[in-house]
């Protein structure tokens, strides 16, 4: 069967992309990376404790007692911390301009305000009488070498985040898209159509919204109102199924629902507890989502209660793939935590607000 809308479709768009420069295709515009990302807690922190362990080092050379090392390591540090946090804020604060650079001159500026960062914490020394001869050239250049080995680092992180990003997209497309899923959801919706024609066709809406968001072009971060709603959607379609077995809970607070959190990482937790807790149970589970905003944090949860000896267990990819694209989006400001207690199995996610 031809449908024209369809090959219209395809025609407007390739006409509108063959007019792009290739700079400005989508594929070549998403190997822009933002480099400069120094904005987490967790970059700070590596950074501060690097360069810190750089100087420890770097005193031992001069350092003839203990106490000398000790004054040494003092000096150096009110010259090298001032320095890196300089760097760290200068470069957070240029993030957005610098990551429309290409990559070697994200490298030259990172570089060369690392060397500007090493002569001010040279001039600090100076300023204070610390130094009986300033050392310019030589703390441009540590600097800059110091500059270029954070640079190096956050480039790796960008780097690692994009294909561990892709790799997590598709594992997730695969487990929305599995075929018995799918052909169990067709064949619930069949049975519905002639005994209850309106039941079917919000079977069928909730169908056309999972698989909308799984296959849309996901984007590195969504509020967390977005993935309660494409959670719902998904026990809706299970509750068609299951009946009275999958007993559902919610506990939303509505003050948490623009945290930001992965795309695709709510309902993974939620077909894991359907699985696990309800499919092998005959008097099914209970299933409880809730989240919580206490103070600068937001606290989601997903539990289920798991039958009376069951001794299947998974593979835990869903729990890992969760948590690796939950530590790429926020490092050591965001947790995960999974337990099985009492008879109830428990996910718990925290992300910085």
């Amino acid at each position: 069967m031809k449908d024209s809308r369809i090959l219209s479709t395809f025609q407007d768009l390739n006409h509108g992309l063959g007019n792009l420069p290739l700079s400005q295709m989508p594929e070549v515009a998403r190997q822009r990376e933002m480099v400069f990302d120094t904005c987490k807690v967790g970059v700070v922190m590596r950074a501060v404790l690097f360069v810190q362990t750089v100087v420890v080092v770097a005193a031992l050379f001069k350092a003839q007692t203990w106490m000398a090392w000790f004054t040494e390591v003092a000096v150096l540090t009110s010259a090298a911390l001032p320095a890196v946090l300089v760097w760290l804020l200068a470069a957070c604060a240029l993030k957005r301009p610098l990551s429309q650079l290409p990559m070697p001159a994200q490298w030259t500026v990172g570089v060369v305000g690392g060397a500007l960062a090493g002569l001010y914490g040279c001039g600090q020394l100076a300023w204070m009488g610390l130094l009986d001869h300033a050392p310019w050239l030589a703390s441009a250049a540590a600097g800059g070498l110091m500059a270029s080995v954070l640079v190096a680092a956050l480039v790796w992180r960008a780097k690692a985040r994009a294909p561990a990003g892709t790799t997590a997209q598709l594992a997730e497309l695969q487990a929305r898209i599995r075929p018995h899923f799918l052909f169990n959801t067709l064949n619930s919706a069949i049975a519905l159509v002639r005994e209850e024609p309106a039941k079917a066709e919000n079977l069928l809406e909730d169908l056309s919204e999972l698989f909308r968001h799984a296959l849309a072009d996901t984007k590195e971060a969504v509020p967390l109102w977005q993935e309660l709603e494409l959670a719902e959607h998904y026990l809706a379609i299970e509750q068609v199924r299951f009946g009275d077995r999958l007993k559902v809970e919610w506990s939303i607070d509505e003050t948490a629902s623009k945290a930001k959190l992965p795309s695709l990482i709510l309902q993974p937790l939620v077909e894991n507890a359907v699985k696990h807790g309800v499919e092998p149970s005959p008097e099914g589970a209970v299933v409880r989502i809730s989240t919580k905003r206490r103070d600068g944090v937001v606290i989601i949860k997903v539990t289920n209660t798991v039958p009376a000896g069951s001794g299947k267990r998974g593979h835990g990819l869903a729990l890992d793939n969760v948590r690796q694209r939950l530590t790429l989006l926020h490092d050591v400001q965001g947790r995960f935590q999974s337990a099985l207690v009492k008879g109830v199995f428990q996910v718990r996610l925290e992300i910085p607000v």
